[in-house]
């Protein structure tokens, strides 16, 4: 359903207390450089908070309150980023907090929830991530029911880095007195460079990108692993993950549906991100605040019978393991991983143009912790990010399902959900 969101208010939420002036210009490391100037967004969604107007004022007062009391915490969220993009001016001016009224229940909403009109329950335009690090918006539905909707840049943190400043400033709205401060060490584990030369790219592209979501359940889930296992590649590997089965069959199901194998010239190549908090040597704390994460390049193998697909798992296990501590330490010792693109895209000259699949997984992060005090999310919802070829991994709030958010050019996205065999094993839920 659309939704009709009328904005209230919006203020400046400073932090507690001052940062110290030798915290006062945070640097941004070699992997911050790289990121593109996007923020990463989330809503999470509350029910029944705020039916009276004396509930209203007092979970605001909460929010911003705990807020300026996380931002103590986190204090380059509170400066501004610089216009050369290589460090957070630690300023403490404070971010953006804006009030809304949502004009329906909540309950509907979540019943069927469209990807672009989350959007709307964002402080910020996605991909104007240049100056503010972070901002939030706090959304009043009807019923009384709430959605807190959270941006943060991505120059200055990872997906990992997000929940982690979500949960503590949960953490201290709860009234939590054993809180684990973040550590930012991204700059000392990977120093910034020269990159005069580099061409930021943020993916945007002026065709119609559509972003839907599926549900798949552990039932169809574990269908999928047995799918991809009952191939003798895997006589002596462990099954596939949740999360390599779901990749494999999204891939087959695209590339049959939109018969990518008679694009002529052209190759494919398959992106995976990884975390690399615990292939650093030593292996840093899951508290370590910045971009510590890599991507893995994988090219299929495009012949027209099914094989392809199960070796896809296979191909993509290879490539991952490659993203271990000597692969790390190439890094932080000045190589540049882009560099890997671009080898990749000259040696497969001879194929065409290189073309994109990005596969990013957010299942087992703590996307429904965020108590802050009147119990843990029902549901918490990405957005429209207006990608095109990007399909990101969340659980379901009970945990054992996963959704797949799948971002698509417009004609791709209608012969995809057109696609009989993945209708087969999608959930339609009437409610969450």
């Amino acid at each position: 359903m659309k939704l009709e969101v009328e904005l209230i208010s919006k203020e400046i939420v400073k932090p507690s207390s001052p940062t110290p002036d030798q915290l006062r210009r945070y640097q941004l490391s070699f992997l911050d450089q790289i990121t593109p100037p996007i923020y990463n967004p989330m809503v999470f969604f509350y029910p029944e908070i705020c039916e009276t107007q004396a509930n209203k004022t007092k979970t605001s007062d909460k929010l911003k309150l705990s807020i300026s009391n996380a931002l103590a915490y986190f204090y380059p969220l509170a400066g501004r980023i610089m216009e050369n993009q290589l460090f957070v001016d630690c300023n403490d001016e404070g971010i953006p907090f804006l009030e809304a009224r949502v004009k329906c229940q909540l309950s509907d909403f979540i019943k069927n929830p469209v990807p672009c009109e989350l959007n709307k329950l964002l402080p910020f335009e996605i991909h104007d991530a240049e100056e503010f690090p972070l901002g939030i918006q706090f959304n009043i539905f009807d019923c009384g029911g709430i959605g807190i909707g959270v941006c943060i840049s991505h120059k200055v943190g990872d997906a990992l880095s997000f929940f982690m400043f979500v949960n503590m400033w949960a953490a201290i709205a709860r009234g939590e007195k054993k809180l684990v401060a973040p550590e930012f060490v991204s700059a000392s584990l990977f120093p910034p460079r020269n990159l005069s030369e580099f061409k930021q790219s943020i993916g945007q592209t002026k065709e119609q990108i559509i972003t839907k979501r599926f549900v798949f359940t552990a039932s169809k889930i574990e269908e999928i692993r047995r799918k991809y296992a009952d191939n003798t590649s895997f006589e002596n590997q462990t099954r596939p993950t949740r999360i390599e089965a779901l990749s494999a069959f999204i891939w087959s199901r695209f590339i049959t549906a939109t018969d990518v194998r008679s694009r002529p010239d052209t190759f494919w190549a398959i992106m995976h991100l990884v975390n690399l908090r615990t292939r650093i040597d030593p292996p840093q704390p899951e508290y370590s605040f910045g971009n510590l994460y890599s991507f893995i390049m994988t090219i299929p193998s495009m012949d027209s019978t099914g094989e392809s697909c199960h070796n896809f798992v296979t191909q993509m296990r290879e490539s991952i393991k490659k993203i271990n501590k000597e692969h790390v330490k190439k890094i932080q010792d000045g190589h540049n991983h882009l560099d890997d693109i671009k080898e990749m895209t000259t040696s497969n000259a001879k194929l065409g143009k290189m073309l994109s699949f990005n596969f990013t997984s957010l299942c087992r992060f703590p996307l429904y912790e965020a108590d802050f005090g009147w119990g843990k999310p029902i549901w918490a919802g990405s957005a429209d990010r207006g990608y095109k070829n990007v399909v990101t991994f969340m659980d379901t709030v009970a945990g054992n399902g996963i959704e797949a958010w799948v971002c698509l050019k417009e004609e791709d996205m209608e012969k995809f959900y057109s696609d009989e065999e993945l209708l087969a094993y999608i959930n339609a839920p009437k409610s969450l």
